[in-house]
């Protein structure tokens, strides 16, 4: 068969996977399972590299392949993904259409563009990235979660649904914008997971109730 299956691109797959049952849940409007996949997709993401740099004697075309799948994953975990969850949330209109497809379109820009340069630092210096050039895509898997736990505490739909453009909006923003953002250290990762565990606690396990009184036909 062609690709690569050992250890360093398991979390990779994982993560589509996951990704795709998100994808199958918002359709079926299970949204409280839709962001648990979404959030369990960016759990993968947040790992799959450093465990894919403890092969210390990978080729180059496992290398090249690792920088591929990894973007490709992403654009269905972190791009299409939530936009089918905010269509589904309610941004079904023709301007929410258009600011879904913006988010999309910039998260495809920002993949592309990484695996260039990426290709390139690879080739210059190797190693793992201090940095981030612009927001990473996988934000929206902890912006998302968090936002929908805290949605049946806005006084309305219209409320809710005016944060939800603006967040997707500035999200797909600050995926092209030129800026560099300091990767978290391993403690700060361990934060960043607990705090979207216990988001995602709490839409699974005690956060339907609330979410149906804002939309009724919510599983």
């Amino acid at each position: 068969m062609i690709g690569f299956y050992d250890y360093t691109v398991i979390l990779t797959y994982i993560s589509f996977i996951s990704a795709v049952a998100g994808i199958f849940s918002a359709t079926t409007m299970h949204l409280r399972w839709a962001i648990f996949f979404l959030a369990f997709s960016g759990l993968c993401d947040m790992f799959d590299g450093k465990i894919a740099r403890t092969k210390k004697n990978r080729t180059e075309d496992e290398q090249a392949f690792g920088i591929q799948i990894d973007s490709l994953c992403d654009i269905v975990c972190f791009g299409v993904l939530p936009i089918v969850i905010c269509y589904r949330m309610g941004m079904d209109h023709i301007y929410s259409m258009a600011i879904l497809a913006l988010y999309g379109l910039a998260g495809l820009i920002r993949l592309g563009y990484f695996n260039v340069m990426e290709a390139k630092r690879q080739a210059e210096e190797g190693g793992a990235r201090k940095y981030y050039q612009g927001l990473p895509i996988t934000s929206m898997a902890i912006a998302l979660p968090i936002l929908f736990v805290f949605s049946p505490l806005f006084p309305s739909r219209l409320v809710f649904a005016i944060v939800l453009h603006f967040v997707v909006a500035l999200v797909g923003f600050l995926f092209i914008l030129d800026f560099r953002l300091r990767k978290p250290s391993v403690k700060e990762v361990f934060v960043i997971v607990a705090i979207v565990a216990i988001a995602v606690g709490v839409i699974v396990f005690a956060g339907g109730s609330w979410w149906r009184m804002i939309h009724p036909k919510t599983r």
